[in-house]
């Protein structure tokens, strides 16, 4: 993958040597393609709409027009951009809002980026197919990196379309990273932060390919190559982000039961080789050991990973439970349950044979105010209040 990002960024620096002389040459159409492909890929409604807003905006004449994509036509990107609109007015009112309040929203805001990103690989995939078939004589413009006998034309004709397939999915693993950080954070800033750290970057490529497309296309690849070496970690969140948002739109946990044994769940930091975030079962064994059993990429072989010995406890979230594993007064996350877990801590810690479940995070906090509110109002020893509690 690596080698053959190496060879593409040779094909459009060599062939954009002669851009200088031809403004309109094959160099600089590789070079806008690159960029295309990188910026969609980011944060695909936003960039698929913005690239049809602009190619049609550049299309003068109807005859022009009436060649553009369907991606390309006011039909859909006028309501898509209104749609990205509501999108930024909902991360900027979540700074003001309740930690939590704006949660439905995220959800579905992370629905939407798997939607457009399925929608928007189909649209750029033609247009990727046509990066190096458009660049003419590949030999001729390898010419001057010393490759002069050498044809990689047949080469990359093939691995056009699987390569460029391949950048557009790590580039977008990387971005939809950003929609399940914001799903998981309870904090609207934080939320705005990580939104505005993506459109920036999306605005810096912009500006670099304003300036000179060649280094766009150079910037692009830098990004396409970063993504991919941490594919694994941003696959991970995605599945992570997946499971969550399924939970919460299904409300599973209202007709959940967990299992007696091979509870699925998350790594919620790294156990030896394990990473982070890491999908799989915990397990019991006979001899009362938790080991926790996944796969790779969700479908290599099977691998075990034994947990620390020592004195368990489930977490009650706000949103959802947490394995603990308590060190003294102090207690740290192991494992994360998926939202279908919420409610059932009692029957998950039962299934382990842990006896110790307590209130965790912002969970506590909230308790812990709700009862000095009650209290401040009925009195320490009043039923009213030790009711009010039980029920928050």
């Amino acid at each position: 993958m690596v080698v053959a990002l190496v060879v593409a960024v040779g094909d459009v620096h060599a062939a954009t040597n002669v851009v200088s002389k031809a403004p309109s040459g094959k160099g600089l159409e590789i070079a806008k393609s690159v960029t295309k492909i990188t910026g969609i890929a980011m944060s695909p409604l936003l960039g698929t709409s913005a690239v049809g807003a602009y190619d049609w905006w550049q299309a003068k004449t109807p005859e022009q027009k009436a060649k553009l994509p369907w991606y390309a036509h006011p039909s859909f990107w006028a309501p898509a951009l209104l749609l990205v609109g509501v999108v930024a007015g909902k991360d900027v009112l979540g700074t003001i809002l309740p930690p939590g309040a704006k949660k439905p929203l995220d959800v579905a805001e992370t629905i939407e980026n798997k939607v457009s990103g399925v929608v928007a690989g189909g649209a750029v995939i033609p247009l990727i197919a046509t990066i190096f078939h458009s660049a003419g004589n590949s030999q001729a413009n390898l010419a001057g990196l010393g490759f002069a006998a050498m044809d990689f034309t047949p080469l990359l004709n093939v691995l056009s379309i699987p390569l460029a397939v391949a950048a557009f999915v790590f580039v977008w693993l990387g971005g939809h990273v950003i929609n399940v950080l914001i799903l998981v954070s309870p904090f609207g800033a934080v939320d705005a932060a990580l939104k505005s750290a993506r459109t920036a970057l999306m605005g810096l490529l912009v500006i670099v390919h304003k300036i000179d497309p060649v280094w766009g296309a150079v910037l692009s690849l830098i990004i396409i190559v970063i993504a991919y070496f941490v594919a694994g970690w941003s696959f991970r969140l995605m599945v992570y982000g997946s499971v969550f948002t399924w939970d919460f739109v299904s409300r599973k946990r209202k007709r959940f039961t967990p299992a007696a044994n091979g509870n699925w769940m998350f790594a919620a930091r790294k156990i030896e080789k394990m990473p982070i975030r890491t999908y799989g079962k915990l397990v019991r064994d006979g001899a009362g050991k938790l080991t926790f059993e996944y796969r790779p990429w969700l479908v290599m072989a099977a691998r075990t990973q034994p947990l620390p010995v020592g004195r368990y406890a489930v977490g009650r979230g706000l949103f959802y439970p947490d394995l603990l594993l308590v060190e003294g007064d102090a207690a740290k996350s192991l494992l994360t349950m998926p939202p279908r877990y919420k409610g059932h801590e009692a029957e998950v810690a039962q299934a382990y044979g842990i006896a110790d479940v307590r209130d965790t995070g912002l969970l506590k906090g909230i308790k812990a105010i709700w009862r000095w509110f009650t209290r401040s109002l009925f009195g320490n020893e009043s039923k009213e209040a030790e009711a009010a509690a039980a029920t928050v």
